[in-house]
Parts: structure tokens; C-alpha cells; sequence
């Protein structure tokens, strides 16, 4: 073992031994996905699993029905890779950042949290808020979530490139190629000009969505993350201005 690795090594028997389990000797984990950074699902860990976790680099749990370590993905091979492990300001929580294969969820489902408890759209508003600011609130396009349709369409067209479904347009743009993905972004671009130059904006929101739609199929198609593009956005927003 080199230096380097015995000092890794030493700093997170430090770190596990000053962890604050709870009663039960266990630690609320968070796991979320690296790219989207969805949250997948909560489990607890227990000094061993979170040990076998870090020595591995797949999620380990503790399962307290079963009173028995769990490997992610032992059964179902939806086994999740550790890019990271933080822990709160109270050292009593983990957050745990994986590149998931395969679903989270025992259901099938991506997340785990796929349920959602309805809002009064009222209480979300402040008695001085604009009618714009109502108006995003009452179609759900809260500041937090306002885009999130934008990385389930992208989960979507990713699950599509993998499992192939016959009959979906999806599938129809990935099995014919980037000649033909590129084609239909060129269409699409061109009829959101027209119908920007027609004023007619009926037909400008129709057609950006088809845009932005293909062009989604084609960042999956070259496997380049929107995260990445809303990554260069946010760097050019806060370069320093030249006039």
C-alpha cells in the first residue's frame, strides 16, 4: 500500500470512527444520481456496510426488517457506483452520489420517490407575488422544478436508446442514426425560423419544442449530459462582461 493510499485509508477510519450513530448503531444514508441528481432512495447504514461501501465503491445498506447487510443490486444487478460520500454539519446523515444501473427502485421505478403529495397552489404564492409568479405556480413551474421536465425527458429518450421499444418515434431516430437525428434538428430549426418570422407564437411554441425535443436525441446519441450544457450556460453567465 503506498503513502498516499494508507493516509486515504487512515482519514476515513478517522471520519467513520467520529461518525454519530444512532441508538441502533445505524446512519440515515441519501442516495442520489451523479448526473441528474435525482434523489434515488434512503436506506440506513450500519459501521459495516458503510466500511464494505467504501471498499468496494457499490452501496451497502443495513436492512432493518431483514436485521442483514444488503448489497445494492446483489439480486437484481441494479447495482449503483460511488462517485462520492459527504456527511451533514451533525456528522448523523449521509449523502451518497451513484451512477445507478438500472433503477433504484424495487418497483421498477427510477426513484424511489415517485409518489407526490398534492399542494395547495395558494400556499406556495405570497400575498405579494405577481400575476406571472402566480401564474408559473398554478401550471407547477416552481423556481426549483420549473425545468425539471427538460432531465426527465432526457432520462426518458435515454431509456428508449437502451430498451428499443418497437413502434417509438424514439427508437424509429436511434435505429436509423446521427445522419438522420441531425436532419430532423435542421427541420425542426428551420420551421421554429418560420413561424418566428410569421409572429405566430401558437406555432413558435410547438416548434421549439420539437426542437428541443431532437435536440435532446441528439446529445444522448453522442452521450454529451445536458448537465454539461447547462454547465457551459452557467460559465459563460459568469464571465465577466466585455462592454
Amino acid at each position: 500500500m503506498s503513502q498516499e493510499q494508507e493516509n486515504r485509508a487512515l482519514s476515513q477510519q478517522e471520519i467513520v470512527e467520529g461518525i454519530r450513530w444512532n441508538e441502533a448503531g445505524l446512519l440515515p444514508a441519501i442516495v442520489q444520481d451523479e448526473n441528474s441528481l435525482e434523489v434515488l432512495m434512503f436506506a440506513y447504514m450500519n459501521e459495516e456496510s458503510l466500511r464494505l461501501s467504501l471498499e468496494n465503491g457499490q452501496t451497502w445498506f443495513w436492512s432493518r426488517s431483514r436485521s442483514e447487510l444488503w448489497h445494492k443490486g446483489g439480486t437484481s444487478g441494479n447495482t449503483q457506483a460511488i462517485t462520492s460520500i459527504h456527511y451533514d454539519c451533525d456528522t448523523d446523515t449521509l449523502l451518497v452520489k451513484v451512477i445507478p444501473e438500472g433503477p433504484a427502485c424495487h418497483t421498477g421505478a427510477t426513484s424511489c420517490f415517485f409518489r407526490e403529495i398534492p399542494l395547495l397552489n395558494t400556499a406556495a404564492v405570497s400575498k405579494t407575488a405577481n400575476k406571472a409568479e402566480v401564474d408559473r405556480v398554478a401550471a407547477g413551474l416552481t423556481d426549483g422544478d420549473r425545468f425539471a421536465v427538460l432531465g426527465e425527458l432526457e432520462r426518458v429518450i435515454a431509456e428508449r436508446e437502451a430498451d428499443r421499444p418497437e413502434g417509438a418515434y424514439t427508437t424509429y431516430l436511434f435505429d436509423k442514426g446521427v445522419d438522420k437525428i441531425l436532419k430532423k434538428v435542421g427541420e425542426e430549426a428551420s420551421e421554429t425560423i418560420i413561424a418566428a418570422k410569421n409572429k405566430d407564437n401558437a406555432e413558435l411554441r410547438l416548434e421549439v419544442s420539437d426542437l428541443i425535443y431532437h435536440l435532446l436525441v441528439l446529445l444522448q446519441e453522442r452521450k454529451l449530459p445536458l448537465d454539461e450544457i447547462m454547465q457551459e450556460l452557467s460559465a459563460r453567465h459568469e464571465r465577466p462582461r466585455r462592454d
